[in-house]
């Protein structure tokens, strides 16, 4: 049976009163009168030949039939909603707040220089950025996107790879001038490591088709990703760094790298956010952007 207009303005009315639990309610969200509100259900039941709402003086409760067919109203309703903002977003520059959450050190080196850049691209844009190592309840926090080193396993969330980022195996001149260059897999594991804490304390390293699992042993472990790399360059032990904290001290000549034919396994960088909200203007430019900047930077090439 072919649905009219009007028995779809009535569908959305009902999806607003069986949601908000009141006529007045629903009449207040949509602009229009009590008697207009209940003119509507009235005309719907009688269409469909059902009782949709058991009405009292003081409550009012979804028969079994119209707890069905609220769930095929709300979703109309949604969509409607979705393609009006989908229009809106072609029309209006992006502009709105957006909150992020990213680690600490690649927030700093790494994610402040891109958004530094995306704010003068889309000035109207508003950024609130907080730096944490732990992982935050990104729904609970009211955030939009959360920058990661992996997607998170929360299916209620989506996920974009951002980048890809190589990693290293760093020391300092002064550490390899006392305890020596390692030359092999087998060496590492008689060197000492400064650990993170965040990471697993076995790399896996692979030449064609061998792969050695190196288990890392040091005095020194931190939380901090920044602060492991103080402690290479102090001369403390080897550590596995991301590239892009690296290799400025490598060009000062404050760390150098070992086994560089080997491989380790990348970083991959991740933008996780909540279910539709890619939808909204804002945070596509956002994902957008951000890939587009990583794309280009020398990040992703492997260090020889």
């Amino acid at each position: 049976m072919e649905v009219s207009f009007e028995q779809l303005k009535s569908m959305v009315v009902f999806a607003h009163v069986a949601g908000r639990g009141s006529f007045s309610a629903a009449a207040r969200d949509l602009s229009l009168s009590r008697g207009v509100v209940s003119y509507h259900i009235k005309k719907l039941e009688q269409q469909l030949g059902v009782t949709l709402l058991n009405r009292s003086t003081r409550s009012l409760s979804l028969t079994e039939a119209g707890q069905s067919y609220y769930q095929y109203c709300r979703t109309i309703t949604e969509q409607a909603a979705i393609a009006r903002q989908q229009i809106e977003n072609f029309k209006n520059e992006p502009e709105g707040l957006l909150r992020i959450t990213c680690p600490v050190n690649i927030g700093l080196q790494v994610i402040v220089p891109a958004l530094n850049s995306f704010k003068l691209q889309y000035p109207r844009i508003e950024l609130d950025i907080s730096f944490e190592d732990r992982v935050v309840n990104i729904v609970e926090a009211g955030i939009d996107l959360a920058i990661r080193g992996a997607p998170l396993p929360d299916s209620s969330m989506q996920a974009s790879r951002l980048a890809t980022l190589k990693n290293c195996i760093c020391g300092a001149p002064e550490y390899f001038r006392v305890h020596g260059r390692p030359t092999s897999p087998e060496m590492l594991e008689g060197h000492r490591w400064v650990l993170y804490k965040r990471a697993a304390t076995q790399i896996p390293l692979q030449s064609g088709d061998k792969r050695w699992e190196v288990r890392m042993q040091g005095e020194i472990s931190t939380d901090n990703a920044a602060a492991r790399t103080a402690f290479v360059e102090g001369g403390h032990g080897l550590g596995r760094i991301p590239l892009y904290d690296a290799l400025p001290r490598i060009r000062e000549g404050k760390l150098e790298t070992v086994l560089d034919d080997y491989q380790l396994p990348d970083i991959e960088l991740y933008g996780v956010f909540g279910s539709g909200a890619a939808k909204t203007r804002k945070m596509r430019a956002l994902l957008d952007f951000l890939k587009h900047h990583f794309a280009g930077l020398e990040y992703d090439q492997q260090l020889r």
